[in-house]
C-alpha cells in the first residue's frame, strides 16, 4: 500500500488491477489485503491515494472516520470473513470533521464556563466536560469533539495534533467495541494501523501510538 500511494504522491499511477479481465475474475469471489476506514472527504479516496485496483482494499467511509454499529459490522465482515490481515484507520490533513467537532466543543466550553459564580464552578464544569461530550446531541461532538478534548487536555492545539489524536482514539473505540477484532488482534490474525493522508504532499503518514 506504501508503495503504491508513493507511486500516487510522485504523479505515477500505475492504476493496476482496473481491466476487464480482474473485473470478470472477482464477479463471485473477493479477497483484498486490506480493509480501511477512512473520512468521507472526496479529497481522499483510498483506492486512488494508494493506487490500488479492483478487489485490493474494502473501504468504509464516514466523515471524520465516525464509527458507528453499521461501521464496526462491517469492518467485523472483512475480518471474520473476508480475512483481511491488515486494518488501516485513515484520518487527513485539512478534516472539517475535526474543524466541526472543534467549533462545537469550543462552543460547548464557553456555554458550561460563562460568567460562573466563582471561579470554583468553572474547574468543577471543566472536570465533568467528558461526560457532557459523550451526552452531547452532536455525533461529531460525541465522537470527533471527544479526540479533540482528549488532544487539548495533553496541551496538543495543532490541528494536525487534533488529526493524529482522532486516529488514535478512534483505534481505541473500535478494539474495545468489538469482540470480533480483539480476538484476531489477540491470535495475531489482524493488524491495525493508524495513519494520516496529507493533502499537501499526498503521502500518507503512518503513525505509531
Amino acid at each position: 500500500m506504501l508503495a503504491g500511494n508513493r507511486r500516487f504522491a510522485e504523479g505515477k499511477p500505475e492504476h493496476p488491477w482496473q481491466d476487464t479481465t480482474t473485473r470478470e475474475s472477482l464477479i463471485d469471489r473477493q479477497n483484498p489485503d486490506a480493509a480501511v476506514l477512512s473520512c468521507s472527504d472526496s479529497r481522499v479516496p483510498p483506492e486512488i491515494i494508494f493506487d490500488a485496483g479492483l478487489g485490493d482494499l474494502f473501504t468504509v467511509r464516514t466523515a471524520g472516520q465516525v464509527l458507528d454499529d453499521a461501521v464496526i459490522a462491517s469492518l467485523e465482515y472483512a475480518v471474520s470473513k473476508l480475512h483481511v490481515s491488515l486494518l488501516v484507520i485513515l484520518g487527513h490533513e485539512g478534516c472539517g470533521a475535526i474543524d466541526m467537532a472543534a467549533r462545537e466543543l469550543d462552543e460547548m466550553i464557553e456555554a458550561t464556563t460563562h460568567d460562573p459564580a466563582s471561579s470554583l464552578e468553572a474547574a468543577e464544569a471543566i472536570d465533568d466536560l467528558d461526560e457532557r461530550i459523550a451526552e452531547a446531541e452532536s455525533i461529531m461532538l460525541r465522537t470527533v469533539g471527544m479526540s479533540v478534548w482528549q488532544a487539548r487536555q495533553a496541551e496538543l492545539d495543532a490541528h494536525e495534533d487534533f488529526e493524529r489524536v482522532h486516529v488514535a482514539h478512534t483505534i481505541e473505540e473500535l478494539v474495545t467495541r468489538s469482540e470480533v477484532i480483539q480476538d484476531a488482534l489477540a491470535h495475531d490474525k489482524l493488524m491495525i494501523v493508524g495513519a494520516r493522508y496529507q493533502l499537501t504532499t499526498g503521502k500518507v503518514e503512518v503513525l505509531s501510538f
